[in-house]
């Protein structure tokens, strides 16, 4: 739970992580902030891009999210898995997903 604590430091510290032009939902941020804490080493567009990619829609990305959280031991609730997939989606996939 301590790594929860520093991300809404890190949040709170750094204010909202919108672009120029548009400002997300907390979701949207909270994913984006996520994502580039914990899986950004590791990951780049090329590998979101690739032909081999497992994501094949929403519920595949969604289940994607979650497989590596776990693998990483990251212990994610349900709606920070959710939040870095629907970052994820926006960002590189454009996959049909429940509002």
């Amino acid at each position: 739970m301590l790594w929860r604590l520093n991300v809404i430091i890190i949040f709170v510290l750094f204010g909202s992580l919108a672009d120029a032009g548009a400002q997300p939902t907390r979701e949207a941020a909270g994913g984006e902030l996520l994502y580039s804490t914990y899986c950004i080493a590791c990951h780049n567009a090329q590998l979101h891009w690739r032909d081999k990619k497992l994501a094949a829609d929403w519920t595949s990305l969604q289940a994607e999210v979650n497989r590596w959280q776990g693998i990483s031991g990251l212990g994610w609730s349900e709606d920070d898995v959710a939040a870095v997939a629907r970052y994820l989606n926006r960002l590189h996939y454009r996959y049909p997903a429940p509002e």
